[in-house]
């Protein structure tokens, strides 16, 4: 496969030896792999988990055994409630916030839950980050939020927002924050491969498509495990913050999946789901102004970067023209019907 895809976006971790991290939202799949990532690969001192599910807690305690993890530690919470994301956040060096309500049509059902947890959530967050003074705050988001057409993207937008703007107020704390931005993860919860593969367990006599010209991005868990640490080490290093940083990833089209899966079967259309682009924007033309390349990933700058900070351009990026945008149809980087095929072989559902 194309090399980005193959390294993985993989670094040493040894930057983290002798830190604190605590991760919102700690039980869903990223932060486990991101726990395993942590523990694998530095001298953690101590990763806390945030979370307001105990049942997934317990679960995922019995897979890092507290004699073998002494350094992980479980804490009860949710981000709606900034008192206890203060008292769970003393001491603590980095945070990764992944805490999110992410099912579109439940946002769409639900809108005030949603607004609760995605929007005053992130700002809780940042309050208490700012309060404890952590180092580093890295936010995940998602490719809806670049000119969202459904509210749980709107509510990424407004949650990437605050975390931007939040650098104007971490200078007396020296906190920093950043955002992560990428969309269609493999063999998650909802995604297209697991839900094909579920259709062919079942014997089913067709497959569903959505839209014969769809595509979208991929990338494996463990590349947003391994971009997200990644973005972090950047902060470190660089100084730079107020960043939302976008992985150059190839795309796929649902028709060429669905033919690699189950070249025997009949292709049904049936309609574009509600709240569903045909395809993925991660970059939009109105942030090209502000977007610089660094190679194996664009980095969209804060439009009001009014605390000093060196620019992207400086360190070694290009700036892209001004009527640049990224998405999984115009992407120049496709995979093969064998690089697909690979994929669907590492990635099967469950």
């Amino acid at each position: 496969m194309n090399g980005n895809f193959a390294q993985n976006f993989a670094q040493d971790l040894s930057f983290l030896d002798g830190k604190s991290v605590l991760i919102t939202g700690g039980t869903g799949s990223f932060g486990k792999a991101l726990v395993r990532r942590i523990l694998e690969g530095s001298e953690i001192a101590r990763i806390v988990v945030f979370s307001r599910d105990e049942f997934k807690q317990f679960e995922m305690e019995h897979m890092f055994p507290p004699e073998r993890f002494p350094q992980l530690r479980f804490f009860i919470g949710d981000v709606r409630d900034e008192q206890r994301l203060t008292l769970a956040l003393s001491g603590i060096d980095y945070v990764f916030h992944a805490a999110a309500l992410k099912q579109v049509p439940a946002a769409e059902y639900n809108p005030f839950e949603c607004i609760k947890t995605n929007v005053i959530g992130a700002e809780n967050t940042m309050r208490a980050s700012l309060s404890t003074s952590v180092k580093h705050v890295v936010a995940l988001s998602t490719d809806k939020a670049a000119a969202p057409i459904n509210l749980y993207g709107a509510s990424k937008l407004a949650s990437d927002k605050i975390f931007v703007a939040a650098n104007h107020m971490g200078v007396p704390s020296g906190t920093s924050f950043c955002v992560v931005r990428y969309g269609n993860v493999v063999g998650s919860r909802g995604s297209v491969i697991p839900f094909f593969q579920k259709q062919l367990e079942q014997n089913a006599g067709f497959l569903p498509i959505t839209h014969p010209e769809m595509t979208r991005f991929l990338i494996t868990i463990e590349q947003g495990v391994n971009f997200s640490l990644s973005v972090l080490k950047n902060m470190i290093e660089t100084g730079v913050a107020g960043d939302i940083f976008v992985p150059k990833l190839p795309s796929i089209s649902i028709m060429q999946l669905a033919q690699v899966m189950a070249p025997e079967l009949e292709h049904k259309l049936v309609g574009i789901r509600p709240g569903e682009k045909i395809h993925e924007e991660m970059v939009t033309q109105g942030d090209a102004l502000n977007t610089v390349d660094l190679g194996d990933r664009y980095v969209i700058e804060p439009f009001l970067a009014r605390f000093a900070r060196p620019e992207h351009a400086e360190l070694g990026g290009n700036k892209v023209p001004e009527n640049f945008r990224y998405d999984s149809g115009s992407n120049n980087w496709f995979l093969t019907d064998h690089e697909v095929a690979e994929l669907v072989a590492t990635h099967s559902a469950g």
